[in-house]
């Protein structure tokens, strides 16, 4: 059972992909073309904001939205202790620092009741990241941002159709960062990232940044940089966001079976805050004996991943920034028991009853283990 198949969903709007290939070859147009300003205007319906920007990848998402702020040397910006790397690597490249902090037991997301304690007078922004699908407390963190005059830049690469009240991740801070990576819900076939905001002069500012510095060729009014959405990738973007919604009410349901078979198991399960909608991009699991679970279903045949194995102040990369993960206990804790069961919106009922049934087989073996 692969983690993710993504040949098999393809494979259901293979016609249209290959419509989209033609429309643009025919056309003849690569760069900054119809295409992209279809899809900008197509995901920015979608996430019901003003503006979307398509940029190169996730990563380059955040970084730009930040650059465009003017953060950089000195400032601080708070990042939640659990996450991929990227979310403070974008920090680091405009020469700001990241400040973790630590995230909640139930959700995995940033705990906003931490961040006043972390503030100080370097601090400019807060980038929430709306971790596994679920949509962080934007109540809450939008309420410390006003009380100390922080941006919020919503980290939603996992996030594409999660919902808080109703309102869609991308429209629930100052601006939001998507990675169309191809695992993503909705994901190119390479590499591609977005922005959504309501602010358009912000808009402006990126579409300025993305293309060497310039509206118009051979003037460049910034020291800009290479971050453009191509047209092919965007062509199949359009595709793909069609099916979107289709394919996430897909990931719902397999959710809500893992949900209810594996209840009263050792797995500890995710959970979903009142008022929000997950995109359930992952289902990550927990068990105290993770390790030891993986290589069990591992032989039975089902393949998972471990989000994330080490959490970036461990990493070497921010071994200057000499960070005690102690400071954040619950990231600590988390990257050792934490498991991705896979779920794929092509993912059949027997699929699903399959995983099920290797993970309460491996349950119920390591619980006659502790009880011999």
């Amino acid at each position: 059972m692969p983690f993710l198949d993504l040949a098999a969903q393809h494979a259901e709007v293979r016609a249209e992909l290959d419509g989209a290939f033609h429309r643009v070859l025919d056309r003849g147009v690569f760069i900054l073309g119809p295409e992209v300003e279809a899809f900008e205007a197509e995901f920015a319906a979608y996430c019901g904001t003003r503006c979307a920007i398509g940029v190169a990848n996730g990563l380059d998402a955040l970084f730009l939205v930040l650059k465009a702020w003017g953060i950089g040397p000195g400032d601080e910006v708070l990042v939640p202790a659990n996450t991929f790397i990227a979310t403070w690597l974008a920090v680091t490249y405009t020469g700001a620092t990241p400040v973790p902090v630590d995230v909640e037991r139930t959700t995995c997301n940033i705990d906003p009741t931490l961040l006043a304690a972390a503030v100080t007078p370097r601090t400019r922004a807060i980038i929430p990241v709306h971790l596994y699908g679920q949509p962080a407390n934007m109540r809450a963190i939008r309420d410390v941002a006003a009380t100390f005059g922080l941006r919020v830049l919503e980290d939603a690469a996992q996030s594409h159709g999660a919902e808080m009240d109703g309102q869609r991740a991308g429209s629930l801070g100052d601006a939001a960062a998507f990675s169309f990576y191809p695992g993503k819900n909705l994901g190119a076939l390479g590499d591609g990232g977005g922005i959504t905001t309501n602010d358009p002069a912000l808009a402006d500012a990126i579409r300025t940044l993305r293309n060497y510095g310039s509206r118009r060729k051979y003037h460049h009014e910034v020291p800009g940089v290479n971050s453009r959405l191509d047209e092919l990738q965007a062509a199949f973007l359009r595709v793909k966001l069609s099916h979107l919604p289709r394919w996430n009410t897909r990931r719902a349901e397999i959710a809500a079976t893992y949900h209810t078979r594996l209840a009263r198991t050792g797995f500890e399960l995710p959970c979903v805050a009142p008022g929000m909608t997950s995109s359930w991009h992952l289902y990550v699991v927990r068990h105290a004996q993770r390790d030891l679970v993986r290589e069990q279903l591992t032989a039975r045949g089902i393949d998972t991943i471990v989000h994330y194995p080490i959490n970036p102040a461990e990493q070497p990369a921010y071994a200057s920034l000499t960070l005690d993960p102690a400071a954040t206990p619950m990231a600590a804790t988390l990257q050792h028991r934490v498991l991705s069961l896979p779920l794929s919106p092509t993912m059949t009922d027997a699929d699903v009853e399959r995983v099920v049934m290797a993970c309460r087989d491996v349950d119920a073996e390591l619980s006659s283990r502790t009880v011999a």
